[in-house]
């Protein structure tokens, strides 16, 4: 494991009770646009669902049950399970209007809708129909989705990270940070200075007494 993964697990999003999450992730531009400071927004109610029981992730082929593409099969380039959403790519576009500036007219773009996890259900790669599944338990004891129609498990996708590295894939090379090493704990507070510490740790013997110095 890389010590940029260990960093990402411990740096949480912290957002107020009554955000309201969208399509842009909390950190970016567009999701402080849509919920700016001192601005409360309608409340958005969303059937809870808990984290065990999701089973559509990023990567998943599914099938678009309800709406214009109905009958289109995709596959999820993002989930945010606050709003129990799922985008799929090429699929529930609509055309925006952006870039119109001065004397630029602007252009159109396709952007993808999200879908609710009840309208798009998961393909079942035996053949290719859409199916209902459950988390059920193997004889080795890990947790795995299962389709109700074949009984065939559906393993989670294996997901390509930006910077080009399968995190289910990675080994640790010569030059990788292991996570006992980056874990370990190798400081101990003490009440001396910077400068008494280390010289301390090197063995020089300081004689001459400090200055008192006064806050005031």
């Amino acid at each position: 494991m890389r010590l940029t993964a260990l960093l990402a697990m411990a740096a949480r999003v912290k957002v107020p009770p009554d955000y309201r999450y969208g399509t842009s992730r909390p950190w970016t531009v567009g999701a402080q646009r849509m919920n700016p400071p001192g601005k409360k927004r309608r409340k958005v109610f969303v059937e809870p669902i808990q984290p065990e029981e999701w089973s559509l992730f990023k990567g998943d082929t599914v099938e678009v049950l309800a709406g214009k593409d109905s009958g289109k099969q995709g596959k999820i380039s993002q989930v945010i399970r606050a709003r129990n959403w799922v985008i799929l790519e090429g699929l529930n576009t609509h055309y925006r209007y952006i870039g119109r500036s001065g004397e630029y007219r602007g252009t159109y773009i396709a952007s993808e809708s999200p879908l609710l996890v009840r309208e798009v259900a998961l393909v079942d790669p035996s053949d290719r129909k859409p199916t209902q599944v459950e988390w059920r338990f193997t004889e080795e004891g890990e947790r795995v989705r299962v389709s109700l129609r074949s009984g065939r498990i559906l393993p989670k996708p294996v997901v390509q990270r930006r910077d080009g590295i399968v995190p289910e894939q990675w080994k640790d090379g010569p030059k990788d940070t292991s996570p006992d090493d980056a874990l370990e704990k190798t400081y101990s507070a003490s009440l001396k200075t910077f400068e008494e510490e280390i010289t301390g740790a090197t063995g020089v013997m300081e004689t001459r007494a400090g200055r008192r110095t006064f806050w005031y």
